[in-house]
């Protein structure tokens, strides 16, 4: 198949996917709640763990940097704006990339190789509604709330080694933290993951629907599933970055 046609038949998919989302929503929430329990309260150890390897390992080589030049009383508030604008989001992003892309891959692959999916489609139900749709929008939104704890957890990471080196008191800590940070910037980082759960999901999910019907396919698909996952994280995290320049601005920097 060429990659034109490929690449068709995907727009084709994630359009009718797209269009399912609210459909999904609205009748099978049951199924929705129990995707977003997987999504995001199974990944709480992985990204609070995470957040808090992120927030020291910063901590430690942006202060040693910023000390040689006499500025370290400015390391909250770059930690800060380095976790909340990119680091925060593209790290959840991975995290699930990684987690769930390749369970969704493998668990619809599966599927594919019992004849589930063929089953459902002769008994007039449609998989993008029943099976695309609910695990998507559980991606789309379980990770806003996972950036909220990355960065949370990365602050909290730092804020325990500066305390421990008595360098600052928590108190100090924090008000240098929020000196850069403004919500106009913040809010449009945290919510642009929402786009990172549908890449996620769509792109999961497809992989898994495709998969060819043996044992081995269903491990090449939950490959797959991680790499392209991967790869479509970081493609909206470029395609959003002109936008979320832009939106500060449309804002009056609020």
């Amino acid at each position: 198949m060429s990659p034109i046609v490929r690449s068709g038949r995907f727009a084709a998919f994630v359009w009718r996917a797209s269009r399912a989302l609210p459909t999904a929503a609205l009748t099978r929430a049951g199924e929705v709640a129990r995707q977003f329990e997987r999504v995001a309260v199974m990944s709480l150890p992985i990204v609070a763990g995470s957040g808090l390897c992120v927030g020291l390992a910063l901590w430690f080589q942006t202060r040693r940097l910023l000390a040689a030049q006499g500025a370290e009383a400015a390391l909250p508030s770059f930690l800060a704006v380095a976790v909340a604008v990119e680091l925060g989001p593209l790290l959840a992003g991975m995290l699930v990339a990684g987690r769930v892309g390749a369970g969704l891959a493998a668990e619809l692959g599966v599927m594919n190789l019992n004849e589930e999916i063929d089953a459902r489609i002769v008994l007039g139900a449609d998989p993008i509604v029943g099976l695309v749709a609910p695990r998507t929008l559980a991606c789309v939104l379980a990770l806003p709330l996972l950036t909220v704890l990355v960065d949370a957890f990365a602050l909290l990471g730092a804020l325990t080694a500066e305390a421990a080196s008595g360098g600052m008191a928590a108190g100090t800590f924090w008000r240098r933290s929020l000196v850069f940070l403004r919500l106009s910037d913040v809010v449009p980082a945290t919510l642009k993951t929402a786009f990172f759960g549908l890449a996620v999901g769509l792109v999961a999910c497809r992989v898994g629907l495709e998969s060819e019907r043996s044992a081995e396919a269903v491990g090449r698909a939950a490959t797959r599933g991680v790499v392209w996952s991967t790869l479509a994280v970081f493609g909206v995290d470029v395609a959003s970055a002109p936008f979320l320049h832009w939106i500060p601005t449309a804002l009056g920097g609020a």
